[in-house]
């Protein structure tokens, strides 16, 4: 198995955790095989934010996000999509980091077939879109992100001027917060 970032990385600031991921790598070892992916966008979410799941407070769909750093919270929307982020902080403060899109790397025959494309643009280039591909569903909501199947492991750190830091997409509240991620020219990412 190839070393995750550990536990510790995920006690930085969730806006340097968000940038500092992008260029890891997703990596998720199903039983079907490995599949990953080199993080190209991500967004911040934080405790005073409107937009976080955990604003109002814990519920059973959102406590893994109130639990220790480092672990994913993986969440069911609009009845259809799995999304996976990393929670960051100290248990209590809860943040995280919603993955948005991947550049799809390993497995990508097995990402194929479960998207049902032989598109590599349409792999993975959206929260749910990656999801699917990887195979990660509910199941993994809780998993460790730096110990077993489910990781993030280091990948090339990109250059300052490759990562552009736009506002997130798919809300209406705190939307006007430059809290959004991504590559530069990445032909992954989930919105121009």
């Amino acid at each position: 198995m190839l070393e995750a970032l550990p536990q510790s990385f995920y006690l930085q600031d969730t806006v340097t955790v968000a940038r500092q991921l992008l260029g890891c790598m997703l990596v998720y070892e199903s039983e079907r095989g490995r599949a990953s992916g080199r993080i190209v966008e991500t967004e911040a979410y934080l405790a005073a934010d409107e937009a976080s799941h955990s604003f109002r407070g814990p519920t059973a769909r959102n406590g893994v996000m109130f639990g220790p750093t480092g672990y994913a919270y993986v969440y069911f929307i609009y009845g259809a999509h799995f999304c996976i982020n990393a929670v960051t902080q100290p248990e209590g403060v809860a943040e995280a980091v919603l993955i948005r899109a991947l550049e799809p790397v390993d497995g990508l025959a097995l990402m194929m077939e479960r998207r049902r494309t032989t598109v590599a643009r349409n792999l993975c280039s959206g929260p749910g879109k990656l999801c699917q591909a990887l195979g990660i569903t509910g199941a993994q909501n809780g998993a460790a992100l730096f110990d077993g199947r489910l990781r993030i492991r280091a990948g090339e750190t990109p250059a300052a001027a490759e990562v552009v830091a736009t506002t997130r997409v798919g809300i209406t509240k705190a939307a006007d917060l430059p809290l959004r991620f991504y590559l530069r020219d990445n032909p992954h990412i989930s919105k121009r």
